[in-house]
């Protein structure tokens, strides 16, 4: 089955972040981002599918937005955002977009 999944580890913690809200947005031809997903990291620091039912995944631009500035609440942190643009070639395959975080950094690259 293809889909867009995530897990996010809190790096400052050494633990999987738990709670974050992520959003999937996908680009329509008029170059309109559209929200075709979002989720909420269980307490493994995963979205297993971020693809709503119904939604196929197409091959254009698609972007992760991390909302990390929610989740450092009540810590301090310089990106309140984290924006992960990728393009999906192969509507068939699945794609795993880890992030590795904290609260002045991340990190992220195509997973398996």
């Amino acid at each position: 089955m293809s889909g867009i999944s995530t897990h996010v580890l809190d790096t400052a913690k050494g633990q999987p972040a738990q709670g974050l809200r992520v959003t999937l947005e996908r680009q329509s031809q008029a170059a309109d981002w559209v929200l075709v997903g979002e989720g909420i990291t269980d307490s493994n620091g995963r979205i297993s599918q971020l693809l709503r039912s119904g939604e196929a995944l197409e091959a254009v631009s698609y972007r992760l937005v991390f909302r990390t500035g929610d989740y450092f609440e009540s810590r301090e942190c310089f990106y309140p955002e984290v924006t992960v643009r990728f393009l999906v070639r192969d509507p068939f395959a699945n794609y795993h977009i880890p992030l590795l975080l904290s609260p002045y950094g991340y990190t992220t690259y195509r997973g398996s």
